[in-house]
Parts: structure tokens; sequence; C-alpha cells
């Protein structure tokens, strides 16, 4: 689960890097309105779940060693 966590972690570093160097030519209103109505939620989602992700990965951690030791 940690490597999906961290591809998509890679994933919106690279969207954000990408709309950076397109904000360098594009830096009207429509931009700005794009950028805190799409782009910042879903920079949001993003990390809450990847945090998500990270918790679930814990634990099926957790259960996986606890069968392991009822085997």
């Amino acid at each position: 689960m940690s490597a999906h966590s961290a591809r998509l972690q890679h994933a919106m570093k690279d969207l954000r890097d990408k709309w950076d160097i397109t904000t360098q030519a594009w830096d009207d209103q429509v931009a700005q309105d794009f950028e805190k109505n799409h782009l910042a939620p879903l920079e949001g989602l993003v990390k809450r779940n990847v945090v998500g992700m990270d918790k679930l990965s814990e634990a099926l951690g957790k259960i996986r060693k606890a069968c392991d030791e009822n085997s």
C-alpha cells in the first residue's frame, strides 16, 4: 500500500511542478480560479488519501502479523 501512496504523492508533486511552469505563461483570473477551485482542493484530497492509505497499510500489517501468530 505504501508504494501506491508514494506514487500518488509523486503524481501530485509532478502535477504541481507542471502547474507552476504553466502559470509562468498563464497567469490571469481564469488560471487563478482553476487553481483555487480545482488544484488546491485536489491537493487536500491527495494529502488526506495518502494519510488514509498509510493508516490502512499499517492496520493491514498488524492484521497480517496477528494472523501469522495465530497460525
